[in-house]
């Protein structure tokens, strides 16, 4: 993330500057998602979810949505083409990489009927954004760290002291980022079965959306061990319940047979495989 302007700068050149930048416009995408998601709700729980203003809120919440991420895979590819001076990656590399999946799933759910449930992993991350943003940039542009004349740094220069606001901030996404991102696992898992009972009772459409999204959530597996803490507790879970004396042995081999079809399935779908390896989990999708 681009550092804020040079405190030297007035205030209103500073919010200019500050304006003109790319990362600017990915705050406000996510800012944007935060509101229309707030509003998409109330109208939900006051069962309105169908009115023009809602279907807008919800429709540009993904909007906002592939905005944001779009920005972050255009900077990450245009920075790898200028270090390495050619296009990098192929069709695989693409598909490893957690910014495409996330964009490409904004825009699967922009064109498709409404899952309320779709917004939830999305808007869970633009609070963490805001917030990260808000503390790095927003707050130094409007208020720039004060200079302790007491303090020194190895290299004997005055450091900078942070607001207190930018303080709670960042103590708030430490201390609560393992959860948001354990949250948004289970929310995704969620709404898989959200899109299979469609699709059991045929809704119009729901079969492909199945299949997208299960592609999607098999990258998501391999790649993020918050999923695949998920999926763990979730299959726990349901061994425990099999485990009970009073399941119809005819159920606890129905279970054994889908895990099994389901390992089997996710060893030859690996994208680890072709895509060259784990990524990291110490980033959230931006």
């Amino acid at each position: 993330m681009a550092p804020p302007p040079p405190a030297s700068l007035p205030l209103g050149q500073r919010l200019i500057q500050l304006a003109q930048t790319l990362q600017f416009g990915w705050f406000v995408g996510h800012l944007t998602l935060l509101f229309c998601t707030l509003r998409y709700g109330l109208s939900y729980v006051t069962f309105h979810s169908a009115s023009r203003f809602a279907r807008f809120s919800y429709r540009t919440a993904f909007v906002s949505a592939a905005a944001t991420y779009g920005i972050v895979v255009y900077k990450a590819y245009r920075a790898r083409a200028r270090s390495s001076g050619r296009q990098p990656g192929g069709p695989l590399a693409l598909a490893g990489d957690e910014n495409v999946q996330y964009l490409a799933m904004a825009l699967v759910w922009l064109f498709s009927r409404q899952i309320p449930l779709a917004l939830l992993p999305f808007t869970v991350y633009s609070v963490f954004h805001v917030a990260t943003y808000t503390r790095t940039n927003l707050l130094p542009t409007l208020q720039p760290p004060q200079q302790s004349a007491t303090t020194t740094s190895p290299g004997g220069r005055p450091t900078s002291k942070a607001s207190p606001t930018a303080d709670t901030i960042g103590r708030f996404v430490k201390e609560y980022y393992d959860a948001s991102m354990t949250l948004v696992a289970s929310l995704e898992l969620a709404l898989w079965f959200r899109i299979l009972f469609s699709a059991i009772i045929f809704t119009k459409g729901s079969w492909i959306l199945l299949a997208i999204y299960t592609v999607f959530i098999r990258a998501r597996y391999s790649q993020s061990s918050f999923v695949q803490g998920a999926v763990g507790q979730f299959s726990g879970r349901v061994d425990a319940l099999m485990a009970n004396q009073s399941t119809p042995p005819a159920v606890r081999q129905g279970w054994e047979s889908v895990k099994g079809v389901s390992r089997k399935a996710a060893d030859q779908t690996d994208i680890n495989r072709f895509a060259g390896g784990r990524q990291s989990d110490s980033k959230k999708p931006q």
